[in-house]
């Protein structure tokens, strides 16, 4: 599956990480999942000692934007998200599967973004968040770190840190640093996924959801009132972070069915698709738009490993992928801006890159730089963010993939401290090789 890294850390940490990758779907609310439930909460009591601590009787901020993370896992291939189409090395070095330059009679063209870069045609749906300023992308971007394993690559992002025995996720940590942005909120963060996203881990009041419109009990109706009795005196006696972890999860099964999320209406003009990632992020609006506190949604979108069989064009893989994605983004961004609840940052990253260069499957192999896309209200969108390397074989990095310019901590660096109400956004990365670079994505 993945490549073998480079490097010698350590992996046992790491094997949760691919178990959650590949799990069964079905969500059942048992003893166990309730105590997964109650990672984040747990966590606090072993956050690391450099991150900075909550003072609750702070004034709360509820004009903080909400956080929507998105991670494309598998690595996604960002020269096919965003072309470089005056780089004649891009068509030389990809003869079968390039996007065509714009000005190329090919249906299957890139849309010419600024005379340097191209909007995959997959990705035509989030034009109109790009051209209106909602959109920014930023190219060039990702870890530093040399590693082309999945996991370890996953690991690395999601707690900010080249760090393999550190459990808390960025966004967690952030999380815990900031009071909540309301007094009574007992839902802080949703993971959506049968585990909590690495990203949350450490967040104080994060549950994991695989379906916010089906949050209940497996088994039988008839004894569900019984077994939810049964697991409440298990824990009645439990230490508080445990306590508080059931409790939370109970009062979000019945916020959850109180929503009535299988009936949400959109507001804005483009439906929703009716895959698991458009069902995942109407969901997602639903919960937004009930006001409840709520300050993080983690979501995973899979497949985009693709090393046969890419199918740059309508009807491949990947473009199926990109159009999922896209159409997702647009329906959710479009639902939001109809319903003035533009006080949402999305950002989507992956792993890594893949290589420049196509391989001998009609596909292509893990790399290094990608992108992110940042979709707000608050963005300095409209621009394609970059310190272009070029894609000259001295260029590469290691002669085969896209170099990493912009530190994909720098991004998130600057949601936090300007959207995110953050004071020390490069404290919550914990890392004292990393000063955070303002690159003017966000107001």
């Amino acid at each position: 599956m993945s490549a073998k890294t480079r490097d010698d850390i350590p992996k046992a940490s790491l094997l949760e990480e691919g178990k959650r990758q590949s799990g069964c779907t079905d969500y059942h609310l048992t003893r166990r999942n309730l105590l997964r439930s109650g990672a984040g909460l747990l966590a606090l009591a072993s956050a690391p000692s450099w991150l900075p601590r909550a003072t609750y009787a702070a004034s709360q901020d509820s004009e903080r934007d909400i956080m929507v993370s998105i991670f494309l896992r598998g690595g996604a291939d960002s020269l096919s998200l965003c072309v470089p189409f005056t780089e004649n090395r891009y068509y030389s070095l990809r003869p079968t599967m390039a996007v065509a330059p714009p000005d190329s009679s090919n249906p299957n063209r890139a849309i010419d973004l600024d005379g340097r870069f191209g909007l995959g045609p997959s990705l035509e749906p989030l034009l109109p968040s790009f051209e209106n300023g909602d959109l920014s992308i930023v190219h060039a971007c990702g870890s530093h770190d040399p590693t082309r394993s999945h996991f370890t690559a996953m690991h690395f992002m999601e707690t900010g840190q080249t760090d393999p025995t550190l459990f808390t996720g960025w966004l967690g940590r952030h999380l815990q640093a900031v009071p909540p942005k309301a007094d009574d909120a007992f839902l802080r963060a949703i993971g959506i996924g049968i585990g909590l996203q690495r990203t949350l881990a450490g967040a104080p009041q994060a549950v994991p959801v695989n379906d916010l419109s089906d949050f209940d009990f497996g088994g039988r109706e008839v004894t569900r009132d019984d077994r939810q009795i049964a697991i409440e005196a298990m824990y009645a006696e439990a230490n508080g972070a445990m306590r508080i972890a059931v409790d939370n999860t109970f009062r979000t099964i019945e916020l959850l069915n109180g929503l009535d999320i299988a009936n949400y209406t959109t507001a804005g003009d483009r439906p929703y698709p009716e895959d698991e990632f458009g069902v995942s992020l109407q969901s997602t609006a639903a919960l937004i738009k009930a006001e409840v506190g709520l300050e993080a949604v983690a979501i995973d979108v899979g497949g985009w490993d693709t090393h046969d069989f890419q199918g740059t064009a309508q009807g491949g893989r990947f473009h199926g992928l990109a159009a999922g994605l896209a159409e997702g983004l647009a329906a959710f961004w479009s639902d939001l801006d109809a319903s003035s609840m533009r006080r949402v940052t999305i950002a989507v990253m992956t792993e890594f890159g893949r290589n420049v260069a196509e391989n001998g499957s009609e596909g292509t192999d893990h790399g290094h730089g990608s992108l992110m896309l940042v979709l707000s209200g608050n963005t300095e969108g409209g621009r394609v963010h970059t310190d272009w390397p070029g894609l000259a074989h001295e260029q590469l990095y290691e002669g085969q993939d896209l170099a990493v310019t912009i530190d994909y901590r720098d991004v998130l660096a600057e949601i936090l401290g300007k959207r995110l109400g953050s004071a020390d956004p490069a404290a919550v990365f914990g890392d004292p090789s990393f000063t955070p670079i303002d690159r003017g994505i966000m107001r």
